[in-house]
């Protein structure tokens, strides 16, 4: 939709709008060459992933007229992010326009039926999946040269805004680091925040703890060579990165918000922690880094539920089964 710089690994052809973010609601040069595409490929369906892509699918709709569904991924919590009236009734406007909306987890469908109840008989839930083409057993070795590998290795991996709270994270790890001070912290993705999580590193001299990698098209590789994935996000719908430490074995530690009750049940599956509460945070990572029967358990537990439930093949099939209802009805 908009300009950027990732990569995507499907073998397949790509149509960009080249749209404006800052002309989000005005964009029309977007949103006829979305008509165009639609014109020319005639898609069954059209699906927009959250965020300003069901406000490009909407605005293309009305105003150029093409008929195809549109499907709505609701990978979230709304109820945090929309709760004046207003704001309300404009997103509504939107999801009007929506055949049916595809929520990441029960938390989040229940959520969006609670803010929006005229539009539950449009809601459904389909969770994230992940690919199993990666070997789950890690080489442990260096990821990137100008950086060192040592116990214990903890990573997260995600977007710098609010919502993954990297400030209490480094609370976190500051509090770790005393107790082992050979620890790293890998920091994998980018956004608005980096800077300032940067200069937070530097103010509290855990620069060689803390190394950032930026964005990374193998993020599960950083996943794999970690003793433990730290998650204390403050808001989340199902973060797939918490599916792929399960695929590649590597426990979790988080805080219990959105949907990762879910798939994280407390010492079975992961470690759950209360939001907000670092302390045990940082005793549930203790557990976490033990070489232990139990932590074994809790691995084979994760690994047999991603693998039973959230692998990109079954998914799919569920996704299919929801366009063909949409398509029929």
């Amino acid at each position: 939709m908009f300009p950027g710089s990732g990569e995507l690994p499907y073998q397949t052809s790509f149509f960009h709008l080249n749209g404006k973010s800052k002309r989000r609601f005005n964009d029309i040069q977007a949103w006829r060459r979305l008509a165009q595409i639609i014109k020319e490929e005639k898609p069954d369906i059209i699906q927009a992933n959250a965020g300003d892509t069901l406000k490009y699918a909407v605005f293309s709709k009305l105003l150029f007229r093409w008929k195809q569904p549109i499907v709505f991924r609701n990978a979230s919590t709304i109820s945090l992010y929309i709760k004046k009236g207003l704001v309300k009734k404009w997103n509504g406007f939107f999801f009007k326009h929506a055949a049916k909306i595809i929520s990441v987890s029960n938390v989040s469908a229940n959520d969006f039926a609670m803010v929006y109840p005229q539009y539950k008989h449009k809601i459904t839930t389909i969770p994230i999946g992940i690919e199993s083409q990666n070997s789950p057993e890690g080489s442990n070795s260096q990821l990137n040269p100008q950086s060192t590998y040592s116990y214990p290795t903890l990573a997260h991996v995600g977007g710098f805004t609010h919502e993954k709270n990297h400030t209490g994270l480094i609370s976190i790890f500051e509090q770790l680091i005393q107790k082992h001070p050979s620890a790293k912290l890998h920091l994998v993705g980018d956004g608005p925040l980096r800077t300032k999580v940067e200069a937070l590193v530097k103010e509290k001299n855990l620069q060689e703890s803390v190394l950032f990698h930026g964005f990374q098209n193998n993020a599960m590789d950083y996943i794999r060579n970690a003793d433990v994935l730290l998650l204390p996000s403050l808001i989340e719908g199902l973060p797939g990165v918490i599916l792929e430490a399960f695929f590649c074995r590597t426990p979790v530690v988080a805080y219990n918000v959105g949907g990762i009750k879910e798939v994280v049940i407390p010492e079975q599956t992961g470690y759950l922690v209360p939001k907000g509460d670092e302390q045990e945070f940082v005793i549930s990572v203790e557990k976490a880094l033990h070489k232990g029967s139990k932590n074994s358990m809790i691995i084979d537990n994760a690994y047999q539920l991603v693998t039973s439930k959230y692998l990109n093949t079954q998914i799919a099939q569920e996704f299919l089964n929801v366009y063909t209802s949409v398509i029929a009805a």
